[in-house]
């Protein structure tokens, strides 16, 4: 396992950060024991030196999103992963829909929103097109997995402060509440104009003032910040600082996708796939008979102890009936292709009029 050449008190920060990403410093100092003064200096540190970068996700379920879906290929050794980066750049990453996207010589993967199954079907078509017409395909097809919200759960999205908590050894405690991301509100949303721009900017930039944000559309910094207010309340954005991993000493991303047997599938009302999550897993979203998880892992060691206790914890309730595909990746040799780009498909469902 690598060092990590941060301080006890960076490393509690950015836990902090994670943890309570829309905490102001006073706010985050009483809950770190740290003064206010030593939480600000720090925040600031840690932000220049690229250990972090704040994100605003857009809950865009609420607006007419109707599903999260996940796909992943196996790709031919024989071309260059450049070479197939620059090629799937101009034909499929241009959608919309694909928000993070990665690869590595022979295998990658994509994660994207969508409104309708025909318009992911469309770009999967587009998507085996191309790769088979180039070649670029090992064998298989794309293995494309559907999400939709409404018979969903998303019990992890990209929520780093377990991850941080284990790798920084902090004894702190957490709490075991089981949150449903991917929960829909009964209420409409009708946004104005002028609400669907600022909503778009604060995707688009999530480190800017709401001072910055206001003179670029051309409303007031009152505007702005009485809208973030309204988003956070209704639910609408969430906020993440999302930690630099390999800065951290980080070496495997992996991703699990886990196929339930139909005859005794843990309950989804009762959440009983809750003991998957581990302190690695920054992930996890299922349907009935169906659920994909990623996880994070310092070294190799790391990773076989966590895919053990998930094998463990599958075969000894009986929740399977073929072993799930585990596919781990190298942080040193992915590329990540787009690296959590929500700007678009939230500029795409809210039919905003102003670029991001």
């Amino acid at each position: 396992m690598k060092t990590i050449e941060m301080t006890n008190k960076e490393q509690l920060v950015l836990y902090g950060l994670s943890k309570y990403p829309k905490s102001t410093d006073k706010e985050l100092s009483k809950k770190l024991g740290l003064k206010h003064s030593t939480v600000t200096s720090i925040r600031h540190r840690l932000y220049k030196n690229g250990y972090f970068r704040p994100l605003t996700i857009p809950r865009l379920q609420n607006m007419g999103c109707k599903m999260l879906v996940i796909l992943y290929t196996n790709f031919s050794p024989l071309i260059p992963l450049e070479e197939r980066v620059k090629i799937t750049g101009k034909t499929i990453e241009v959608f919309e829909e694909i928000f993070f996207s990665v690869g590595e010589q022979d295998k990658g993967f994509s994660l994207s929103l969508s409104q309708d199954f025909a318009t992911i079907g469309r770009i999967n078509d587009i998507r085996t097109q191309t790769f088979g017409g180039r070649n670029l395909l090992e064998e298989k097809y794309p293995t494309m997995i559907v999400f939709p919200f409404e018979i969903s759960k998303v019990h992890r999205f990209f929520d780093f402060a377990p991850l941080l908590k284990k790798r920084f050894n902090l004894e702190l405690k957490s709490g075991d509440y089981i949150e449903n991301i991917a929960t829909i509100n009964k209420e409409d949303i009708d946004l104005s104009d002028t609400e669907k721009n600022v909503y778009c900017m604060l995707i688009r930039y999530p480190e800017y003032s709401d001072s910055s944000i206001g003179s670029i559309i051309g409303v007031s910094r009152h505007t702005v910040s009485r809208l973030r207010k309204k988003f956070e309340h209704k639910y609408l954005v969430r906020k993440i600082n999302l930690p630099d991993l390999k800065k951290l000493g980080f070496e495997i991303l992996t991703l699990y996708h886990i196929r339930f047997d139909p005859r005794k599938p843990p309950d989804i009302d009762k959440n009983e796939a809750a003991p998957l999550l581990g302190n690695s897993t920054i992930f996890l979203t299922r349907r009935v008979f169906e659920a994909v998880m990623i996880s994070v892992y310092s070294d190799y060691d790391d990773f076989k102890k966590d895919s053990t206790r998930i094998m463990q914890i599958l075969k000894e309730n009986n929740w399977i009936a073929e072993k799930p595909i585990i596919r781990s990746h190298s942080l040193n040799e992915l590329i990540i292709i787009k690296d959590f780009k929500f700007a678009p498909i939230a500029k795409k469902i809210l039919a905003c009029d102003i670029e991001v």
